[in-house]
């Protein structure tokens, strides 16, 4: 089976605040294509980013496919609030990497 990585997919995935306690993710598509074959390819659901982020799916407070924008959003809870002594990213600007590399069946 052929592969293709999101990252040559999507347009655009970022991490960033929403929030002092919340880090939302950002998929954005161009095309209507990658997009609708991104989302029928299960590949991106709450529980796959809940695994993939080592979470447990109650830490995701959001998940949205938003066909308009051909964008998947989702909210994750963050551990400790933004700033907080021992917090790592302050902006939550880091978090994004590990959804580079998923593998979405073409």
């Amino acid at each position: 089976m052929q592969t293709k990585k999101l990252i040559d997919l999507a347009k655009t995935i970022r991490s960033k605040n929403a929030g002092t306690d919340k880090i939302t993710f950002d998929i954005i598509f161009r095309e209507r294509e990658n997009y609708e074959l991104v989302k029928s390819s299960g590949c991106i659901t709450k529980a796959t980013m809940a695994a993939l982020f080592n979470l447990a799916e109650d830490r995701i407070c959001d998940f949205v496919e938003y066909d308009p924008a051909y964008a998947i959003k989702f909210t994750i809870y963050r551990r400790l609030p933004s700033g907080s002594p021992g917090e790592r990213d302050i902006f939550g600007c880091q978090q994004y990497p590990p959804l580079l590399d998923i593998e979405i069946p073409c």
